[in-house]
């Protein structure tokens, strides 16, 4: 039965799983939280919900015997919260595991989110599947940890077949293309070579004096959204 809420045992609660969040009432401006932390209080309340459902009313007290159902309310939070998402302009959504994700364009997003990557080849599966987990993932450092999965995992395509990578990229994009769109080909050809050399020339999978940095979120999702297209048709036309 629930008489009443511990608001201090619950902030005391949350505030041990989410060390870096400040005491509030929140007042100025730098006294506020993360949007991370922020996030991660949604992730911690989704742990603890549960929707209340009376079932007998105690006369004496005045008041229902109450069970909770938590798949309901963990379904009523996820909507309630991603309507506050969405009316805001804010790209995230809770998954079915109660974890933030970052809503990427609703294509992309479709195929990041239900694709579990099989391949034949277990280390390349892992890459994928792990690029895809980090890219949704809130937090900046990890997005681009994906993207240097991604860029592993495209160096691993190419090699698959044997030492030779470009005799193994042509056929791969052979493959891809198919017999009908010879122009198509030739597109997919100059992608493949540029997205290679992009990876080499800039710091995603190495990190040698003369490469560049990525200095923008932006600029991550870009390269990320460019090669995991091209890798998907590949992974897809041939399997």
């Amino acid at each position: 039965m629930a008489i009443g809420t511990d608001r201090l045992a619950f902030k005391d609660a949350m505030r041990a799983h989410i060390p870096g969040l400040t005491d509030w009432p929140w007042g100025e401006q730098e006294d506020r939280p993360t949007t991370l932390s922020i996030l991660d209080m949604v992730q911690f309340c989704w742990n603890c919900i549960g929707k209340p459902i009376p079932v007998d009313y105690h006369k004496f007290g005045n008041h229902y015997h109450l069970r909770f159902e938590i798949d309901d309310g963990r379904e009523q939070f996820c909507t309630d919260v991603e309507d506050i998402f969405r009316r805001n302009g804010i790209a995230y959504e809770i998954n079915p595991y109660g974890c933030i994700e970052r809503v990427a364009a609703r294509v992309l997003h479709d195929n990041l989110a239900h694709t579990d990557f099989r391949t034949g080849d277990s280390q390349l599966d892992g890459l994928l599947n792990s690029a895809c987990r980090k890219f949704l993932d809130p937090v900046p450092e990890t997005r681009k940890g994906g993207l240097d999965a991604l860029w592993d995992a495209w160096e691993r395509l190419k090699s698959l077949g044997g030492d030779d990578k470009k005799t193994q990229t042509r056929a791969m994009l052979d493959i891809a293309a198919g017999n009908r769109s010879p122009k198509f080909r030739v597109a997919l050809e100059k992608e493949a070579k540029e997205l290679t050399r992009i990876g080499n020339s800039l710091h995603i999978r190495h990190a040698e004096t003369n490469q560049e940095v990525l200095a923008e979120r932006e600029h991550v999702d870009y390269l990320f959204h460019r090669l995991f297209s091209l890798v998907n048709l590949i992974v897809r036309m041939k399997h």
